[in-house]
């Protein structure tokens, strides 16, 4: 049975041209405008944009989307680096997705959103934000950020930590009986667990052959490849070898049901195979 990933994957190579380019830094532009807009009037932009059911069932219905927009409190600094980081987060998401896939995985946090809102009557983009970050953690786990700009630490770690902060935060929601906002944190998670379910299953089943007694003489059994065959890794899709392009980078595909190997350019661009 295919997963959901494997179905916005199949829907994305099937219609290429699906997608809003440059999403996140729209997003960004169009936020930046309501703050320096509240600046300027004193905050009156953004009570007409944020959600609020009783205000949508009464007819102002462009706050279904207008909330997307809506800046999160604090200083001018905080808010000019949250910017950024969101910006720098979701164009490496959709470059390595690609701009289909990336418009499905905001717009599905966009839709849990409003329909939690819809019953609760509270809804917020802050944490399917936080949740862009798990995603780019899971998938480059090895990056380093400098906190403050002098402490570096690896994704992989800031990603962990974030999911604790947003663990804490659904136990004080529940303990100060705050409904909304701990069923919209869940939502927020329900739509990155669709998209890297596959993907944690993945890191735990290799976790678990890491610890098997039964190891595999890696350097040995490459070489003894490339003595039969001439080559270590052969993209599936374009048949390039790592011996005619030594400098063409190649990757395994963990959601293919066997060992396939792709280059660079079809890694994130095939079909994959059941």
């Amino acid at each position: 049975m295919k997963s959901f990933s494997d179905r916005i994957d199949r829907f994305c190579y099937k219609h290429p041209r699906f997608g809003v380019n440059n999403l996140m830094a729209m997003i960004v532009i169009a936020t930046s405008i309501v703050y320096v807009m509240d600046m300027v009037s004193h905050g009156t932009l953004s009570p007409m944009l944020y959600f609020n059911r009783d205000y949508i069932l009464h007819g102002q219905i462009w706050r279904l989307l207008t909330f997307v927009i809506v800046p999160s409190r604090g200083s001018f600094f905080f808010f000019v680096l949250s910017m950024y980081f969101y910006w720098f987060i979701g164009s490496n998401l959709e470059r390595e997705w690609g701009s289909g896939k990336f418009t499905i995985y905001y717009l599905t946090g966009v839709v849990f959103s409003i329909i939690c809102g819809l019953f609760t009557g509270y809804a917020s983009m802050y944490y399917v934000n936080l949740s862009l970050f798990l995603a780019f953690a899971t998938l480059y786990p090895n990056l380093t950020f400098l906190v403050w700009f002098i402490l570096p630490v690896k994704a992989k770690w800031l990603g962990w930590i974030d999911g604790g902060l947003l663990l804490i935060s659904l136990i004080g929601n529940l303990a100060s009986f705050h409904w909304g906002a701990a069923i919209l944190l869940v939502v927020s998670m329900l739509n990155y667990l669709l998209f890297f379910w596959d993907d944690l299953m993945y890191y735990v089943r290799r976790s678990r052959r890491s610890r098997s007694r039964q190891t595999m003489d890696f350097k040995r059994a490459t070489q003894q490849k490339r003595d039969t065959k001439g080559y270590v890794h052969k993209c599936a899709v374009c048949g390039r070898t790592d011996t005619e392009y030594p400098d063409l980078e190649f990757r395994y595909c963990s959601k293919c049901n066997g060992y396939y190997c792709y280059c660079i350019d079809h890694i994130n661009n095939h079909i994959h195979i059941q």
